[in-house]
């Protein structure tokens, strides 16, 4: 990821000193749990996506003024034309969906009752529920005073409207706990909320930061969108299937937790009636044993490459979405994130 990030190495420096800043508190025992939650945030996709999207859309806007005899991508090695293009409202804002997606982590551990994320104990481990319930409302809180000190309303108004759709889906979800009769399409307009929803109005910020137009800022939403499911299925894909010291968190969570993801959908709908049906009884069993007995069933039918045809074509969609674009460096790190979505030790 650090070569993908190449074209905005600096930048994210910036994003991490511009976090680390805004979560400081004059009350010297809140700074352990707010110097912890920064460590949550892991790869820093969101912001990286929101920076690269803002200067894919500048090099596109640069071919499209260019005379023909000047029209080439943006060389990587310019730092101070980059230095140029992102400026300190995409900064700030790269801040903020970081922020955001922050929050609804710590709030996902409790829900889930995980005990690691990216290799670290969990605010919830570490201290305990109400921290965490409390620190994702102050991140929350944050970053929406942070949104709010941009000349527009535009980009506030856009993040709140991402996070009440995160909220709506992680509800949705929850309240459809253990719901065994539920749809693909169903389980699709939830994750769009969950997961999709942010990475797509990341992708939104960065464009619109950079002057791009209604069609091109759309365009690179369409990819955000269609990256958040690519990468959602595979988490649930890894839940079931991935190692927890590759992952760096705790596996097993949304069945322990009767969230039935794209694979046991893909399952509890198996052409033989009796594997269908032991899995019905497998998934209403005791959270403990839940695992013990979905995993022989899920080996029998193609949940798993199922799932992974499912994700790679979300993945092929995004990458669909941006293909007018004009070449550049950021364009082919939005590529090769696309690619890492679903190639996370599938």
């Amino acid at each position: 990821m650090r070569q993908v990030y190449g074209p905005i190495v600096e930048h994210l420096v910036a994003v991490d000193a511009r976090l680390h800043l805004e979560l400081q508190s004059q009350y010297e025992a809140l700074v352990p749990v707010l110097r912890h939650g920064t460590q949550l945030g892991g790869k820093r996709l969101r912001p990286a996506l929101l920076l690269l999207s803002g200067l894919a859309t500048s090099a596109d806007l640069t071919k499209a003024t260019d005379s023909p005899h000047h029209n080439d991508a943006i060389n990587d090695n310019d730092a101070a034309r980059k230095n140029e293009l992102i400026s300190d409202d995409h900064i700030v804002m790269a801040t903020v969906v970081e922020m955001v997606h922050t929050a609804t982590l710590v709030h996902d551990d409790v829900l889930d009752k995980a005990d690691t994320r990216r290799h670290v104990p969990t605010i919830n481990a570490r201290w305990n529920d109400d921290t965490s319930i409390l620190l994702g409302d102050y991140l929350f809180a944050q970053s929406f005073c942070l949104a709010a000190t941009l000349p527009s309303t535009l980009a506030c108004r856009w993040v709140g409207q991402a996070a009440q759709r995160v909220c709506e889906g992680e509800l949705r979800q929850i309240l459809g706990r253990d719901w065994l009769d539920i749809d693909e399409e169903t389980y699709l307009e939830i994750i769009r909320g969950k997961t999709a929803e942010l990475t797509s109005v990341s992708c939104r910020l960065g464009a619109q930061l950079s002057g791009g137009d209604e069609s091109l800022v759309a365009a690179l939403g369409n990819y955000g969108n269609d990256l958040g499911i690519a990468f959602q299925i595979a988490d649930d894909y890894l839940d079931l299937w991935g190692d927890g010291e590759q992952v760096g968190k705790t596996l097993g969570t949304d069945l322990a937790q009767g969230k039935i993801t794209l694979p046991l959908i893909r399952l509890l709908r198996h052409e033989n009636t009796n594997i269908a049906s032991q899995a019905i009884d497998a998934l209403r069993a005791e959270p403990a044993e839940r695992m013990r007995r979905i995993g022989p069933l899920l080996r029998k039918s193609d949940a798993g490459e199922y799932t992974r045809d499912i994700a790679d074509q979300y993945r092929r969609s995004a990458i669909a979405a941006i293909d007018s674009l004009a070449p550049s460096p950021a364009l082919e790190s939005l590529i090769r994130i696309a690619d890492f979505s679903v190639d996370r030790r599938f």
